[in-house]
C-alpha cells in the first residue's frame, strides 16, 4: 500500500473536518426543530377550554375548544367555507356589534355544539 503524501493527509483532514461538522450541524438542527415540535405538542395538549378572548381567532377557538370552524363561523354570520384569521375584535368592530357579544353567542354555540357531539377525551378514549 503506498504511502500517502503530507498533502494528501491534509485534504483527508480536511474533509473529515468538513463532514464532522456538517453532521454536528445536522444534529443541532434536528434537535432545535425536535425540541419546538414537542414544545408546540404540549402546549395544544394542555392548551383546552381556554376563555375566549377578543385578541382569539375563529380557528384559534375551534382549536381550542374541539369545535369545527365552520360552525363557530356559521353562528357569527361568516361565511363558512372562507379561510378568516381576523380576531374577534376586528370581525365584532366591522359587524358593529360589541365583542362581548360575539364571545357570549360563541360559548353557547359550543355548549350546543358539544351536547351534539361531546370533545374527545385524552388519550383517545370514547
Amino acid at each position: 500500500m503506498p504511502e500517502l503524501r503530507d498533502s494528501d493527509r491534509q485534504r483527508f483532514a480536511r474533509r473529515r473536518f468538513i463532514i464532522g461538522g456538517i453532521l454536528v450541524f445536522l444534529l443541532l438542527f434536528t434537535g432545535y426543530f425536535g425540541w419546538h415540535t414537542v414544545q408546540r405538542a404540549r402546549y395544544w395538549r394542555e392548551h383546552k377550554d381556554e376563555p375566549i378572548r377578543a385578541w382569539m381567532t375563529i380557528g384559534y377557538i375551534a382549536h381550542s375548544y374541539h369545535v369545527p370552524p365552520p360552525v363557530l363561523k356559521q353562528a357569527l354570520g361568516l361565511p363558512a367555507n372562507v379561510p378568516d384569521k381576523r380576531p374577534l375584535a376586528r370581525i365584532a368592530h366591522e359587524q358593529n356589534r360589541p365583542v362581548e357579544e360575539l364571545i357570549s353567542l360563541l360559548n353557547e354555540t359550543i355548549e350546543a355544539e358539544r351536547q351534539q357531539k361531546p370533545p374527545p377525551t385524552p388519550g383517545g378514549g370514547t
